[in-house]
C-alpha cells in the first residue's frame, strides 16, 4: 500500500486556480448577456429610462416657468402695494394739509367773531 501523500503549496495553489477558473467559465456561461433576450430587455430599459428622464426634465421646466411667474406675479403685486402705499401717503398729505386749511379758516372765523363783539361792545360804551 502506497502510504498517503501530503499536497505541497504549489499543489494547493495550482487546485485553487483550477476551481476558480471552473467557477468563472461556469458563471460566464449563465450570464444574462448570453441569454437571447437580453439584447431586448436592455433596449426596453433603455427606453424607460430616456422617457422617466424626458418627463424629469419636462417637470423641471415646468417648474421654473412657474417659479417665474409667480415671481412676476410677486414683484407685480408689490409695486401695486408700493404704489397704493405712495397714494395713502399723499392723501394724508393732502388731508393733513385740508384739516390745516379748515383749523386756519375756523381760527380766522373766530378772530373775526371776537373782534365784531369786541367792535359791539365799545359801540355800547359810547
Amino acid at each position: 500500500m502506497k502510504e498517503f501523500r501530503e499536497p505541497s503549496l504549489a499543489d494547493r495553489r495550482e487546485m485553487a486556480a483550477k476551481a476558480k477558473q471552473a467557477i468563472l467559465e461556469k458563471a460566464r456561461a449563465k450570464a444574462a448577456a448570453n441569454s437571447p433576450g437580453f439584447a431586448e430587455r436592455q433596449a426596453a430599459r433603455r427606453a424607460v429610462s430616456e422617457a422617466r428622464d424626458t418627463r424629469a426634465a419636462e417637470r423641471k421646466l415646468a417648474k421654473a416657468a412657474a417659479a417665474e411667474r409667480e415671481e412676476a406675479t410677486r414683484k407685480a403685486e408689490q409695486a401695486e402695494r408700493a404704489a397704493a402705499a405712495v397714494a395713502a401717503k399723499e392723501a394724508a398729505v393732502a388731508a393733513a394739509a385740508a384739516a390745516a386749511a379748515r383749523a386756519a379758516a375756523a381760527k380766522i372765523e373766530s378772530q373775526a367773531a371776537r373782534d365784531a363783539r369786541y367792535a359791539a361792545r365799545k359801540l355800547r360804551k359810547k
